[in-house]
Order: structure tokens, then sequence, then C-alpha cells
């Protein structure tokens, strides 16, 4: 599920994202260590936004190493 707050990614590189997915990192440890259920369940939706936009940028996109093999016409 991608968090409803977060801005459009696409004018970040690949290198940005994959900082910003770091830097979430670090502050979910931190969260897990204050006992913050809901702030940790924020910061999981964020990283998951991140990250399908780090994997779509780094892959080529979503579903494009099935698009030559899956023929649906």
């Amino acid at each position: 599920m991608e968090h409803p707050l977060i801005p459009n990614l696409d004018s970040l590189s690949s290198e940005e994202l994959l900082d910003k997915i770091n830097e979430l990192n670090r502050k979910l440890g931190i969260a897990y260590n204050i006992g913050n259920g809901h702030l940790c369940n924020q910061i999981r939706m964020a990283i998951e936004s991140y990250q399908a936009k780090y994997n779509e940028k780094t892959r080529g996109g979503p579903n494009t190493a099935f698009d030559e093999i899956i023929d649906i016409s």
C-alpha cells in the first residue's frame, strides 16, 4: 500500500530514492525502540512507496519482465 501523503516520486533519481529508503529504515528502527506502533505502520507504508518507485526505475517497470513472454491478445 502506498502512503497517501507522499508526493510524486518521478523526479527523484534511483540514488535519492535509495537514500530516502535507508533514512526511513533508520527512523523505523527508532519507532520500534520507542514502541510507537502507529508510527511504524506509517513509516512502513512510506518505505513501500519509495521501494516501489525504486524497483520501477531500476528494473524498468513493474511488468516488463513478462511482456515478451505472455501474449493475451
